[in-house]
């Protein structure tokens, strides 16, 4: 990198060929190299021509780096060396081994969220001793048919383990848990038996307890609603029962919904990833470059490549506190089926019909289930709910947030209909049925 601008005698050579490779192919930047008699650093001046000016130096950015030899004039660290318009360094050959050797040791870290050389390294090492490996024994009338293999993340140092529920619960053969034991391989070759605590098959999240009398290592939960399509993610457990296994990709949508991929049932997001994952990885942590738990992954798109999925954190997390609390999870049912609207949408529906409301955001209501606590509460085809619990809506997000576990008390809707008519319903959730 920077050295070779402070070489002496064949390095000054070097680094004077590098520049004239610049002015051949910037038509026109000129150099020169000197060294000042008894000094401890070389000098080198560089004019550049004006369209290399002009490619070098945005007025937003004023660093460089990236040419096909190895020349950087900055690195990304506070003490950073800045290229400035004139392009006159002198830099101390002892001043450059100590920056090269901290660019090295900092990864090229430019800020968090940004990739550096380090920065899935470094993610992986971050959240790596908290992976597990999980084994479930799987039997039928008492004959032992082998063992299923997942992956899951300790995220606390009393051995809360976060996993998938399919890695635990026989789908096929199960409808509800009762809390068995699993075995717990971590990283460092520790094993334990692991008690399961609860599973939920709709979101596919499950949470599994060990106990310790050393310490054990966590993993830090971050954020999925901060995620964007681009970001780069890291994708780490035990596929094939190859344990610390890291792979690393972006996240290509952050709310893939459950119907998109034709499952049924409870209304689910999912974030898409391309990290590789294979059978084994179920269970185990998708996370930032800062080394934070960003999701769940539990599935992937057969014979295709780079379609993968996850359950984000932030839902996640909230079935953990149902889990943890009572071992299942609450979900209130309304019997309504709902549509998120835009302006687009909008737009289009007053197009086809005039009495449509005049609404700015909200939910359209298009079915009511018979016979559900919606529509004994009055509910109608065609309503745009605006507000739910005293609060404005826009989303079906909003709602199941607002709505919460909140079952068997009563919330109050408004609600816009043609011709702009609003109406205050009271709804009284009921439990949505549990093996549904």
């Amino acid at each position: 990198m920077l050295h070779h601008l402070a070489s002496r005698s064949s390095g000054r050579r070097a680094a004077a060929a590098g520049f004239m490779a610049i002015a051949v192919l910037s038509g026109g930047a000129a150099c020169s190299a000197s060294s000042e008699n008894g000094s401890s650093y070389s000098r080198t001046t560089v004019s550049l021509s004006p369209p290399l000016r002009r490619l070098l130096f945005r007025p937003s950015d004023v660093r460089l780096q990236g040419f096909a030899f190895p020349l950087s004039f900055s690195s990304p660290t506070a003490e950073a060396f800045f290229l400035d318009r004139s392009v006159d360094g002198a830099v101390s050959p002892d001043n450059l081994k100590k920056e090269v050797h901290r660019g090295s040791e900092d990864g090229l870290r430019c800020g968090s969220g940004c990739l550096g050389r380090d920065s899935i390294a470094n993610a992986a090492a971050a959240a790596g001793p908290a992976v597990v490996n999980i084994s479930v024994s799987r039997g039928f009338h008492g004959l032992m048919l082998g063992k299923s293999m997942g992956s899951g993340t300790i995220i606390d140092s009393d051995g809360t383990i976060l996993t998938s529920a399919h890695v635990i619960v026989d789908f096929e053969g199960m409808r509800s848990v009762s809390k068995g034991k699993v075995d717990v391989t971590l990283q460092d070759g520790r094993e334990f038996e692991g008690t399961i605590v609860g599973a939920d098959i709709h979101s596919d999240i499950a949470v599994v307890k060990i106990k310790s009398k050393t310490p054990l290592p966590s993993a830090k939960l971050g954020s999925s609603s901060k995620l964007r399509p681009g970001d780069w993610v890291v994708a780490m457990g035990c596929p094939l029962s190859l344990q610390n296994t890291v792979t690393a990709g972006i996240v290509s949508c952050v709310d893939r919904k459950s119907s998109d991929l034709g499952l049924g049932g409870i209304r689910r997001e999912y974030l898409q990833t391309d990290c590789a994952i294979n059978e084994g990885n179920s269970g185990g942590p998708l996370v930032n470059l800062d080394g934070e738990i960003v999701g769940i992954n539990i599935l992937k798109v057969l014979n295709a490549d780079g379609v993968s999925f996850a359950v984000p954190i932030d839902a996640a997390t909230k079935i953990m506190e149902h889990l943890l609390k009572r071992g299942r999870v609450i979900r209130p049912w309304l019997g309504l089926k709902m549509l998120d609207l835009n302006d687009m949408v909008i737009n289009q529906l007053k197009e086809r019909d005039t009495s449509f409301p005049d609404v700015n955001r909200g939910v359209l209501v298009p079915m009511v289930t018979p016979g559900s606590p919606a529509e004994r509460a009055g509910f109608r085809p065609g309503d745009v709910a605006i507000e739910f619990d005293g609060k404005p809506v826009g989303s079906i997000k909003e709602i199941i947030e607002i709505m919460g576990d909140k079952v068997g008390l009563p919330i109050k809707v408004v609600v816009k209909r043609a011709n702009n008519k609003l109406a205050t319903l009271t709804v009284v959730p009921e439990e949505a049925n549990r093996d549904s």
